[in-house]
């Protein structure tokens, strides 16, 4: 499916010194047909409540969505940037790790559409995500 299909390691080298930094979010799978990757549950990632934060788990599905269409793109020709994000939290989350998996609804010329599942260590559902990216000519950003 990958147009241009990277290895975790480039993947990883590629989000350096950005918010995965701060967040602790780490790729860890390019499948065939998604990409996987954690965060922890810790400071940087709960509200006052200590429950993980809604932001958090948004950061997680656009980053995981946003390289999934880096992914997708002819680097010569496009870039991509994100144009919509919503989410549904399902499931509260106190610590631990939580994993995304971003899967293709959609992948058109102008855009693309993906489903970000993220669940606990328990693989139950904590949120659902629908992220859409815009394919725009290089150079216009």
């Amino acid at each position: 499916m990958w147009k241009n299909k990277y290895t975790i390691d480039e993947c990883n080298k590629i989000c350096e010194n950005t918010i995965h930094d701060a967040l602790g979010i780490r790729l860890t799978e390019v499948g065939a047909d998604f990409l996987k990757g954690t965060m922890p549950v810790d400071n940087r990632t709960v509200q006052p409540f200590r429950l993980l934060h809604g932001g958090a788990s948004v950061v997680l599905a656009e980053s995981l969505g946003s390289l999934s269409s880096v992914m997708m793109i002819d680097h010569d020709k496009n870039i991509c940037v994100g144009l919509d994000i919503n989410a549904n939290h399902i499931r509260a989350v106190k610590s631990g790790i939580v994993t995304g998996v971003a899967k293709p609804i959609n992948i058109g010329g102008k855009f693309h559409i993906w489903e970000i599942k993220i669940t606990n260590e328990a693989d139950k559902l904590v949120c659902i995500a629908r992220f859409t990216v815009t394919v725009l000519p290089k150079g216009t950003i």
